[in-house]
């Protein structure tokens, strides 16, 4: 039986989409934006994407559905987390097996290597004859020197009192130890299960998108506690996604969107807090730094994210916006920022100016731009308005 379940899992719904699609590998990794040996890997759950960007490539190339996206997200998560507990040595195995004409010259190394390994070479140090110790015949004196052991010398009777007296004690002092152990520890307290709702055997080792169940809930009471605005209803949708992303920037765990172990204990243990302007802050803060066009600043960011300086959104690419003002990710490096100072709403503003002052304009947000120019073109202006 397969010791990784999940990960074949993923790797079968990536078969099936790739025969759907009707496409080569090559073509495939070609428009995924992979390497053909990855996508080979991938497929053949040999190998598990680092990041769940890779498998939103391959399904949106593929044509996958929204549903289908919801789902291969939650297979990686799983996957992932079962990715940890793999041999490196096994991965390089099936991966040999899988895409042997691609990586020919490593198959062949591996060859080698495995040749080498079943008959080894001498190394000159192993050639040199090692000097062999002369047995001492019958006639030479015992007491010549490294022929013959010297017998043990046998202890006086005082000492060998004293010896056996602080052994004694020392396995005393030991027993002793380990029952006042015993004593301090409960015996069950290894099987006793943890009371914490997310670690119970009534949630899954992993949380995310599209479930709807008490642990979700349980995941959103834990982000409202922590000062996120959300709703507690139990459906794990887009806004407890963005949620549950923008809790793992802020306690410093990879933003992947899905509530895996680490991020079930640092929901009931980490410090981390959500809290973060209101909207009527935001927009005054907008108008302060885009003093030169206050109102157009402000409806972008409203555009946007509707002045959610946690805001967070997935692009089809696999990519991410970030914040008030959703600066990507290639905006981000240009920057010089992080996702964590993206959802800061001050560097958030200042970053969103910078990108305005190249021009003097809002071309980095298309979209929200031509909303812009389709409302200013339909207010009619003084001169008609009085016709």
């Amino acid at each position: 039986m397969n010791q990784y379940m999940e990960v074949e899992r993923l790797a079968a719904q990536l078969r099936a989409l790739k025969r759907r699609s009707g496409l080569s590998y090559d073509a495939l990794a070609q428009r995924a934006g992979i390497s053909r040996s990855s996508l080979h890997r991938y497929c053949a759950a040999s190998s598990v994407p680092q990041d769940y960007g890779a498998v939103h490539r391959i399904a949106t190339a593929c044509g996958a559905a929204s549903a289908e996206l919801r789902e291969l997200h939650r297979l990686w998560a799983l996957a992932d987390a079962e990715r940890e507990r793999r041999v490196p040595q096994e991965d390089t195995a099936q991966s040999d097996v899988v895409d042997k004409q691609a990586e020919a010259e490593e198959a062949e190394a591996v060859t080698v290597e495995e040749a080498a390994s079943a008959h080894p070479v001498s190394t000159a140090a192993e050639q040199e004859p090692v000097p062999a110790i002369r047995e001492s015949p019958a006639s030479e004196p015992a007491s010549a020197p490294g022929l013959q052991e010297p017998s043990p010398k046998r202890l006086p009777a005082n000492r060998r009192t004293l010896a056996l007296t602080a052994a004694a004690a020392v396995t005393v002092l030991g027993t002793v130890g380990w029952a006042v152990s015993l004593a301090s520890t409960p015996d069950d307290r290894a099987d006793k299960p943890d009371p914490r709702t997310l670690f119970s055997s009534v949630c899954s080792p992993v949380v995310s998108m599209g479930q709807h169940d008490e642990c979700v809930r349980e995941v959103q009471t834990l982000l409202e506690r922590r000062g996120a605005v959300i709703g507690v209803d139990g459906d794990f949708g887009p806004q407890t996604l963005r949620r549950v992303t923008a809790f793992q920037v802020i306690a410093g765990l990879p933003p992947n969107g899905v509530v895996t172990a680490d991020t079930k204990k640092a929901l009931y243990d980490s410090k981390a807090r959500m809290d973060t302007w209101a909207p009527e802050k935001v927009r005054k803060r907008i108008r302060v730094v885009f003093d030169e066009a206050p109102d157009d600043a402000v409806a972008i960011a409203d555009c946007q994210s509707f002045l959610d300086p946690l805001h967070i959104l997935p692009n089809t690419n696999g990519s991410r916006n970030w914040g008030l003002f959703q600066i990507s990710d290639t905006r981000l490096r240009e920057l010089g920022g992080t996702p964590l100072k993206a959802l800061d709403p001050e560097w958030n503003i200042q970053a969103a100016k910078r990108l305005w002052a190249r021009n003097h304009d809002f071309h980095d947000w298309p979209h929200c731009e031509r909303a812009l120019r389709t409302k200013a073109s339909a207010v009619p202006t003084s001169a008609s308005a009085s016709n």
